[in-house]
Parts: C-alpha cells; structure tokens; sequence
C-alpha cells in the first residue's frame, strides 16, 4: 500500500529534506494553486512522498556557480 502524509507530514517531509515550508503554505497553495499534488480521504488532504519529491524537483532551478548567473537569469533581453 501507497504511503500518505497529512499536510503538516507533508510540510515536515519536505523540510527535513532542506526545503523549508509550512503546512500553512501547503494549504494556501491548494487552495490558490503551484502546490504540490494532493488527494482527499474524507475530508483530509494527503499527499504522497513521490509527489512532493516530483512537485520539489520541478520549482528547483538549475545549479549556479555564482550570483552573476542568477542575475543573467532575471535579466530581460527582449527590451
């Protein structure tokens, strides 16, 4: 059978993974959305050790070797 945390699980498994966030972000972003995915049981939002690490992976960015790349990165070309 599946694993599934409860959303303050969810916000200490992330955490302990060195991705700091609260159970109050967690609910905010399921309520406004670029949260993690989740399901109900009952009326209890679950999430899934393999979704968050999926939904974690994708709003990391690349690796930098210095702070000029991430200004290079919000730097606007088109102008």
């Amino acid at each position: 059978m599946r694993e599934y945390l409860k959303r303050p699980e969810a916000a200490d498994y992330l955490t302990s993974r060195g991705l700091p966030i609260t159970k109050a972000t967690l609910q905010k972003m399921a309520t406004t959305g670029g949260g993690p995915p989740y399901q109900i049981f009952g009326n209890v939002a679950v999430y899934t050790p393999s979704g968050l690490d999926a939904w974690a992976d994708a709003k990391l960015r690349a690796p930098k070797q210095s702070t000029s790349d991430a200004r290079a990165e919000h730097t606007d070309t088109t102008a």
